[in-house]
């Protein structure tokens, strides 16, 4: 079964690895073990979109959420300059699963329950992947990843979505800067749900908003927090939101 949300872009040349090296979030050189999960951000340190990376011989494929293919190719384009690299979209197929993974196929880098990707036509599972995220406090492109997103609040150093000693990238030194100098004080958390809401109901504490609900699956959800405000027992609508640090 093929994931329709998904968009493959084949980077190639003799300096594809080295020019995405410069830009995302990750280090290109984990693709000598599998699939590397990172980020492209702003200068600004914010998220643009995520994506997998994945080595196909002396190319890289790029596994996007489909909606942000586009404008990410158009984003690396505009980095490109006179890179000897070429960047086009293919009708690879994503298919994804759990369990064991097929030949051919990469574990997913994320966490160990989100199984594994494949991109040679491998057939998928049928498996409740919203509920595997909430378990697992992973966000996803377009629900809890924004354009107001920082990544480290939302766990991307847990999920093996960046790496601290690689180098510059684009929006490295705000980044490092909240790893290092800042303590969090907001950011994605895995709550139990007593009920539903729609996603992105607001939370609320007492009488303060303390954060925003999303993805719902199993009786727990994600959940954006400021974490000064949030409390054992919470409100999102007619949900019962409980979160205990």
């Amino acid at each position: 079964m093929a994931d329709d949300n998904r968009k493959v872009l084949r980077v190639s040349g003799t300096g594809a690895r080295d020019f995405l090296q410069g830009l995302v979030t990750n280090d290109v050189a984990g693709l000598d073990h599998g699939a590397v999960y990172t980020a492209l951000l702003t200068p600004q340190g914010k998220y643009l979109a995520d994506f997998f990376l994945v080595p196909d011989g002396n190319d890289v494929l790029v596994d996007a959420d489909a909606g942000q293919a586009a404008a990410l190719k158009q984003r690396l384009m505009m980095y490109k300059l006179r890179s000897p690299i070429q960047i086009e979209e293919t009708e690879i197929a994503v298919s994804r699963g759990v369990g064991d993974a097929p030949e051919g196929a990469f574990a997913d880098p994320r966490h160990p329950s989100l199984g594994w990707r494949g991109y040679a036509g491998q057939p998928g599972d049928a498996a409740d992947w919203d509920a595997l995220r909430v378990a697992a406090c992973v966000p996803q492109a377009g629900v809890e990843l924004t354009p107001d997103t920082f990544i480290l609040e939302v766990g991307f150093e847990r999920l093996n979505g960046v790496d601290f000693r690689k180098g510059c990238y684009v929006g490295q030194e705000v980044t490092a800067r909240m790893k290092h100098k800042t303590e969090l004080r907001k950011g994605l958390a895995r709550v139990a749900v007593e009920g539903t809401a729609p996603v992105g109901t607001e939370i609320l504490s007492g009488e303060k908003i303390a954060g925003t609900l999303f993805t719902q699956g199993g009786g727990f959800g994600l959940a954006y927090l400021r974490f000064d405000r949030a409390g054992e027992d919470m409100l999102a609508g007619e949900a019962k939101v409980h979160w205990r640090g």
